[in-house]
């Protein structure tokens, strides 16, 4: 038989040594890290020798979890969130294809609409209830809604090109709050200065958001932000010459992504946590709140008495009336 590990054998014709988990069991190996005899069943492989069960259960409870760069934890899979939310979008563009796509009663549901719009079917013209009457959902699941193919292509390639680096700078917890906020900052834009009457759906709000947040990484780490920053030039070149394309929404988001990220990156070591999440739980209540206001105030408008207008949504004059949906 080989030495035994961790000690020596006991002089011959003494008794063997037990396994101190099963006695009875005669073992010569050793645990490098108490010392005890520990049987085959028993035996850990460790840096060096073996070690018993309870010593690596031990010595997992004292290991610090690593750190990533701004205090999020480091996972196996550093993209999981990503994917989520990817697959969220694309769920939820399913279900409003199913439902028809541009005349879906649902994606008029999830966008948001600052005070009422109105959805059109073989009957006419619906009405439907915006946030200032009730529907306070949309703040955040028009973050989640898309109409058009390319629409939900351009966000959801956005989505996959930033999504993962920033997961794996951030952490998980940090990178979702980062998306949730910038999505609610984007939706507060579209609550604050869009036409009270007009539902706009998308994720780019939040999709600036991550590009604000990953110029702002740039510019602390010493790394290519000039690049970033004429991204981002562009892409608002984009939003104030197109069409439909809702400036509130982009720039709302961009401003809660570029605030949530410099709390993140520059919080002191100490505290950085609270600091961090702190910052941006502050952030997300201010939102909230100046959305709150504006809602109170459009719900001091008196609601349109039935019959609604007849306009079909293949009106010619739809996309100059009050009902058209935007693009964020």
């Amino acid at each position: 038989m080989s030495e035994p590990t961790g000690g020596a054998p006991s002089a011959p014709g003494s008794a063997a040594p037990e396994c101190y988990r099963h006695p009875g069991r005669e073992t010569w190996i050793r645990c490098q890290r108490c010392d005890k005899p520990i049987c085959p069943d028993c035996m850990r492989s460790a840096s060096v020798g073996f070690q018993c069960p309870s010593c690596v259960k031990e010595g997992a409870r004292s290991v610090r979890t690593a750190k990533l760069p701004y205090g999020g934890a480091r996972v196996a899979n550093p993209t999981l969130v990503t994917m989520i939310l990817l697959g969220i979008n694309v769920a939820v563009w399913l279900a409003i294809t199913a439902d028809g796509g541009t005349g879906s009663g649902l994606a008029t549901t999830l966008g948001i609409t600052p005070n009422y719009t109105f959805r059109f079917d073989e009957g006419g013209a619906i009405l439907v209830d915006g946030v200032a009457h009730g529907a306070w959902w949309q703040v955040i699941t028009s973050v989640f809604t898309h109409v058009q193919v390319f629409h939900i292509a351009l966000n959801m390639i956005a989505l996959y090109m930033f999504g993962p680096p920033l997961e794996q700078i951030l952490g998980r917890v940090r990178f979702l709050t980062l998306y949730v906020v910038s999505g609610v900052t984007g939706s507060a834009g579209v609550m604050l200065f869009s036409g009270a009457y007009g539902s706009t759906v998308g994720a780019s709000g939040a999709i600036f958001g991550l590009l604000g947040a990953m110029a702002v990484i740039a510019f602390k780490t010493g790394g290519a932000y000039q690049d970033l920053l004429s991204l981002l030039g562009l892409n608002l070149v984009i939003t104030f010459t197109i069409p439909h394309i809702s400036w509130q929404g982009h720039l709302g988001g961009l401003l809660g992504g570029v605030l949530v990220a410099l709390a993140m990156v520059y919080a002191p070591r100490r505290g950085r946590t609270l600091v961090q999440l702190g910052s941006a739980a502050a952030l997300l209540a201010v939102a909230v709140g100046l959305i709150v206001v504006r809602a109170n105030d459009l719900k001091d408008q008196d609601l349109p008495a039935a019959p609604y207008p007849q306009v079909s949504a293949s009106s010619p004059h739809l996309g100059t009336t009050l009902w058209r949906t935007t693009r964020v």
